[in-house]
C-alpha cells in the first residue's frame, strides 16, 4: 500500500464532520476528558490520511496501515497518549515518529509548537509535503528519533509514537525542567504507556495500560 500523496483539493463534507463528532463522543465515553484535545480530534480530517480503499474506515476507533510497515494509530491511543502530555498553548513539543502526520496535526491544533522527526525517509518526504497542504506546519526532521533532537532542545513535552525497549536517556536529558515525556515501553508486541516527569531535580515515572505500537528503530531503540 502506498502512503497517501498530496491532494490538490481536500474534501471535508457534512458526513465526515458528523463521523468525527461521533468519534469524539466515543472517546469521551472511554474516559478522555481534555476538551481541547477532543476539540482538536473533532477538527482534524482523519480521512485524508487514508488511501481510497480504506476511506470508509477512517473514523473507526482502530489503527490502520499507511504503508512502509507503519500505521496510523487508533484514535483512542492518540487521545490517551496526548492527554497524558498535559498540552498547554505554546508548549514546545518533540514528536518522535512523524508517521502519517495525524498526531502532529492534533498537537498543532491544541496550540503546541511541534518539532517532529521521522526515521523512514519515504514517510518523512511524503508527510513533509502533505501536511502543509492541509494548513499544518510543524518543523520536520529526518533522522534517528531514538536520540531525540538535541539541536532544538530542551522541550516542554516529548511524545514517542513507537514502542521502545527502554526509555532512552537522551530523551530525558532533552526535557526542560517540569517537562513531560510519554512513551510506550516494552517488547515488540505490546508496551506499557509510560509518563516521565522531570521535576525538582527528580525523575518521576508513572505506568498505565498496555498498547501496541510499531517498533522504535534507532541507536537507542530496536536495531532493526
Amino acid at each position: 500500500m502506498a502512503f497517501l500523496g498530496v491532494k490538490s483539493m481536500i474534501e471535508d463534507n457534512y458526513k465526515q464532520r458528523g463521523l468525527r463528532g461521533k468519534l469524539v463522543r466515543k472517546l469521551r465515553q472511554k474516559g478522555i476528558k481534555d476538551e481541547k484535545l477532543l476539540e482538536a480530534i473533532g477538527k482534524v480530517p482523519r480521512h485524508v490520511f487514508f488511501d481510497d480503499a480504506l476511506l470508509g474506515h477512517a473514523y473507526e476507533d482502530k489503527a490502520f496501515p499507511i504503508g512502509h510497515g507503519q500505521t496510523i494509530s487508533q484514535p483512542y491511543t492518540v487521545a490517551f497518549q496526548t492527554e497524558k502530555l498535559e498540552i498547554q498553548p505554546g508548549d514546545k513539543v518533540l514528536e518522535i515518529g512523524t508517521g502519517s502526520g495525524y498526531q502532529a496535526c492534533i498537537l498543532l491544533d491544541m496550540g503546541a509548537k511541534v518539532y517532529t522527526i521521522e526515521y523512514n525517509r519515504n514517510l518523512y518526504q511524503h508527510t513533509r509535503e502533505f501536511l502543509p497542504s492541509l494548513g499544518y506546519h510543524p518543523f520536520f526532521f529526518y533522522g534517528d528519533g531514538s536520540k531525540g533532537l538535541p539541536v532544538r532542545a530542551p522541550y516542554d513535552k516529548i511524545i514517542v509514537t513507537a514502542g521502545a525497549p527502554v526509555v532512552p536517556d537522551a530523551l530525558i536529558e532533552q526535557l526542560a525542567k517540569g517537562g513531560i515525556l510519554v512513551i510506550p515501553v516494552g517488547d515488540r508486541e505490546k508496551q506499557k504507556m509510560v509518563k516521565i516527569i522531570k521535576k525538582d531535580g527528580k525523575i518521576l515515572r508513572e505506568e498505565f495500560d498496555f498498547f501496541s505500537f510499531v517498533p522504535l528503530l534507532g541507536e537507542q531503540g530496536w536495531k532493526s
